[in-house]
């Protein structure tokens, strides 16, 4: 007796047009994602095609590429070609786009030409959040991490290394055109002085430019150095204000220097980013991601990008921008992060903000010490370092310091290893930073549907 089974037909045509729709479940991220981009503000992007000249063919709506470029990155899809192949094959893709799939280089230009209008969108994927009860501010953590940039380490050279090359480069065209002259009084010689002169030998021309390049990367060192010295200076001058003048007693300055250091480094490929330890993978070309997340939900309440390895500078700022992101009327109660961005400063300031402060100090100094008992009042004549090390001694501190590790690097491992970005597409800092907050929305926008 033969089997019997459903019935197959590949090649069967449907009797009436299906609906894209209907192959989902009505609880998909899709529709999720097409409800929240309906009740965002993009007019920021339509003034740009409602502004024009009015001429070529008609766009794509900018709604449905908003949603295109949404819905793609909460699904770790980053790439304009496979967002094309994607709209071409995937259900879901298709209840976006229906029939009309737009190509990857209309879904790359859209991306480039409104990028900081798609930064923007991350606040306002914040404030549905804050509207959910997603964002509590209880308890912020802050941390960073290295992101590979899109540049390979060995297009970098230090500085020093640009020196010797100058030279050596410098000498080489030097032989070279001596010998071309040679060359040319020798032909002059033979067939005459007013023969016709043809283009520079290709050896000559790809040493003069690469010196050209190398010389405006050593340039562009100095000038970075001058400016760093030059904000060093004034830095101290209003410390030596605030102490009516006096330099700090029993602490020698460094020498602040105009010209930078022999292994400060220069890359080709893309010079506003750094080398930097990427973890267990050794050094790399890197951009160090910033994300200030509220303890609650693991929302991202502020992001950022910074070509600075060391974290201290970042604290102030992405303080600062999380109060403006989440909105006049709320404030922040306790705030940790790591060592990384312990300053005497940095802690100083969060008490000026009203911010109960856990800050790793790291180790401490031999002159340093902690109280053997830190309960009750702290003693007197305690410095900061030492005040913030007693504090995170006692219970409430370490239950407080403890809770940073499931707040932040969660949601580092989540866009890592879920959403799969473990390297920016664009260069560039400001369109890397642009970018890491399109990845950051779309991990606020997945933690939203999950809740809601």
């Amino acid at each position: 007796m033969s089997k019997t089974y459903r019935s197959w037909n590949p090649d069967q045509a449907y009797l009436l047009p299906p609906s894209p729709s209907d192959w989902l479940p009505e609880n998909d991220l899709v529709y999720f994602v097409l409800d929240t981009v309906r009740d965002l503000d993009v007019r920021a992007i339509t003034w740009k095609y409602e502004n024009g000249d009015g001429r070529g063919f008609p766009p794509y709506h900018p709604r449905m590429m908003v949603t295109v470029l949404m819905y793609s990155y909460t699904q770790g899809v980053f790439s304009s070609r496979r967002i094309m192949k994607h709209c071409e094959r995937d259900a879901a893709y298709r209840v976006i786009v229906h029939d009309d799939a737009p190509n990857f280089r209309t879904i790359s230009d859209f991306r480039k030409l409104h990028l900081a209008e798609l930064e923007g969108l991350f606040v306002q994927v914040l404030r549905l959040c804050q509207k959910a009860g997603l964002v509590k501010l209880g308890h912020v953590s802050l941390d960073g991490t290295k992101v590979k940039a899109n540049a390979s380490r060995h297009k970098a050279m230090s500085y020093g290394r640009m020196q010797e090359e100058e030279k050596r480069l410098g000498k080489e065209i030097r032989e070279l055109l001596n010998r071309a002259e040679a060359v040319d009084a020798e032909e002059d010689e033979q067939y005459g002085a007013n023969r016709r002169g043809d283009e520079l030998p290709e050896e000559l021309s790809r040493r003069k430019d690469r010196l050209k390049r190398i010389r405006e990367a050593r340039h562009a060192l100095e000038d970075e150095a001058k400016a760093a010295a030059e904000e060093e200076r004034r830095r101290r001058r209003e410390e030596d204000r605030k102490r009516g003048g006096k330099p700090p007693k029993g602490r020698k300055r460094k020498a602040v220097k105009d010209t930078p250091e022999d292994k400060k480094q220069y890359n080709f490929s893309d010079p506003e980013t750094s080398i930097m330890k990427a973890n267990n993978k050794g050094f790399d070309q890197c951009g160090n991601a910033q994300a200030a997340v509220d303890r609650e939900h693991q929302i991202i309440v502020a992001a950022d990008v910074t070509n600075e390895a060391n974290d201290k500078k970042q604290l102030k700022p992405m303080v600062r921008q999380a109060k403006q992101n989440i909105g006049r009327g709320r404030r922040i109660d306790k705030f940790s992060a790591d060592s990384g961005y312990f300053s005497e400063d940095n802690v100083t300031w969060l008490d000026s903000q009203h911010i109960d402060g856990y800050i790793a100090t790291g180790r401490l100094k031999h002159n340093e010490q902690i109280p053997p008992h830190p309960r009750g009042r702290p003693p007197e004549g305690l410095t900061v370092k030492e005040h913030m090390a007693r504090k995170l001694r006692t219970k409430k501190g370490r239950e407080t310091y403890a809770q940073r590790k499931w707040i932040t690097e969660p949601v580092f491992g989540q866009i890592k290893r879920a959403l799969g970005f473990r390297q920016f597409l664009l260069n560039g800092i400001d369109k890397m930073r642009s970018e890491w907050r399109m990845v950051c929305m779309a991990h606020n926008l997945r933690k939203l549907w999950v809740a809601t």
